[in-house]
């Protein structure tokens, strides 16, 4: 608790809004996206998370990552899930509007859970191809049976250790887009962003959830945006979001959305 409120107060001090952005790439990101509150209206969205927030349905949950800051039980209910765990509805809608902005064709998810980011990005940009994968095979049957039920058939959804499944996902593909929100561990969010640097393209974005869980994603986070090959870095403090445009100089942005 600690270490989330002084993580908080540094970002508050030191973040900006437009100010300061010379970058006209940057500058329209933030002004036509990230400030367009336009997407939290998304009634299919507010449907989708309100479905599992109503449901009485409990699963035993699996954690592969660093574990729950909530939850002291592997049994958990739907509803809790959705509503402690899971991404808000804000997030969702900003997360369905980056997906309309840049129109990916195929992304990668890494960590399904129940599935409202996955349906959030489905939502934005229904001609894309999203490739989402789960640890946890109880999380998947439900994350499966809620596409199915919103007919978002954009999305495959593999089940199993991303340690077997994110390599056998990345082979021979390239991806617009990858949302990492699969492990809050510092190892383990270096060896996906290794991975998958071999697999983006000039013009792909990497969104990292959660970059001030702990002190481990905070390390990982800096590790990340000092790579030779990332040009663009914005800290949100929810989301890391990261570009490799080799026609960029490498800046940094601290951004309150």
């Amino acid at each position: 608790m600690i270490h989330s409120v002084s993580s908080y107060l540094k970002f508050l001090r030191t973040s900006t809004n437009t100010h300061g952005v010379h970058s006209p790439f940057v500058y329209d990101f933030i002004t036509e996206c990230l400030y367009n509150k336009g997407p939290f209206s998304s009634s299919r969205l507010k449907k989708y998370r309100l479905a599992l927030l109503s449901s009485k349905d409990q699963i035993k949950v699996r954690d592969f990552g660093a574990g729950s800051k909530v939850f002291t039980s592997d049994e958990r209910s739907i509803s809790a899930i959705t509503k402690t765990a899971g991404i808000s509805l804000k997030r969702a809608g900003l997360l369905s509007e980056m997906m309309k902005y840049f129109k990916p064709e195929n992304v990668l998810e890494i960590g399904t859970s129940l599935g409202v980011a996955t349906a959030a990005m489905s939502l934005g940009n229904p001609n894309s191809n999203i490739v989402s994968l789960e640890g946890c095979e109880e999380t998947a049957k439900v994350a499966k049976k809620y596409f199915q039920k919103f007919d978002l058939n954009n999305i495959e959804l593999i089940v199993g250790e991303f340690k077997d499944t994110l390599p056998t996902a990345l082979k021979n593909k390239t991806f617009d887009l990858i949302f990492f929100d699969g492990n809050h561990q510092k190892e383990a969010t270096i060896d996906y962003f290794e991975q998958c640097l071999l697999y983006k393209k000039n013009d792909t974005v990497f969104i990292f959830d959660d970059i001030h869980w702990n002190r481990e994603m905070e390390a990982a986070w800096d590790f990340i945006i000092n790579n030779r090959k990332v040009t663009i870095s914005i800290d949100t403090y929810q989301w890391g979001i990261v570009f490799f445009r080799k026609e960029q100089p490498k800046e940094h942005y601290i951004i309150r959305v």
